[in-house]
């Protein structure tokens, strides 16, 4: 019988059955598990941290990607261009 790290309720799996890298869930926290080695069987918690980490990168290179015109040059503010008008009309 396998206990989860996180909650340390028991996991019903056949531990002769189970593959090193084989995803498992707690039904307890539903925390979700890695197999990290087989004889004797190791559990290790899988962060949430890391996939949200993963997103947000995602989520950055894609905010970059719009900000970039068809040349692949960085597009301006419109409140940079405002500002500059404003300057212009100032140094009149």
């Amino acid at each position: 019988m396998l206990r989860c790290p996180e909650c340390s309720a028991e996991i019903d799996v056949d531990e002769d059955e189970v593959e090193e890298g084989e995803i498992l869930s707690c039904p307890e926290c539903e925390c979700e598990l890695e197999v990290s080695q087989t004889h004797p069987v190791a559990l290790n918690p899988i962060s949430d941290d890391i996939e949200e980490e993963e997103d947000e990168e995602e989520e950055s290179a894609d905010d970059d990607e719009e900000d970039l015109d068809e040349d692949g040059d960085f597009l301006e503010d419109d409140d940079d261009e405002e500002d500059a008008d404003e300057d212009e009309e100032e140094d009149e």
